[in-house]
């Protein structure tokens, strides 16, 4: 028996500002409950996890211990241009520059890496 990634969840300060960002990064549809959070569902017919906003109430305290790994359908300095312009941030997790990837920011601060190609 194995477990696999059915849903990625993030909590989040700002519901709205987050929920924005995460569905126009990923190609997902927001849908927003009552309960105060947010599940971003994939395209039809593309495989991947949901993802779950959970609001909390307090800030991020430090780096991620768990990260996003983002692979761009065209090559990835337009990806990260277009994630920047979406409101993510490049941020420095003490890399080098020769990773193979670009860790950037979202807005609350939540580190992820736009990979230059499938995970090696």
């Amino acid at each position: 028996m194995t477990a696999h990634v059915a849903q990625y969840t993030l909590d989040v300060t700002d519901l709205n500002l987050m929920a924005k960002f995460w569905s126009a990064a990923l190609g997902y549809t927001a849908s927003q409950g009552d309960d105060g959070n947010a599940k971003l569902y994939p395209p039809p017919g593309r495989p991947g996890p949901t993802v779950w906003l959970q609001r909390c109430g307090t800030p991020k305290p430090g780096k991620n211990r768990l990260h996003l790994d983002l692979v761009a359908d065209g090559g990835q300095a337009a990806e990260v241009d277009r994630l920047i312009g979406l409101g993510a941030r490049r941020a420095d997790v003490g890399q080098t520059g020769a990773e193979g990837f670009v860790v950037l920011a979202d807005p609350e601060d939540n580190e992820f890496c736009v990979l230059d190609g499938p995970p090696r």
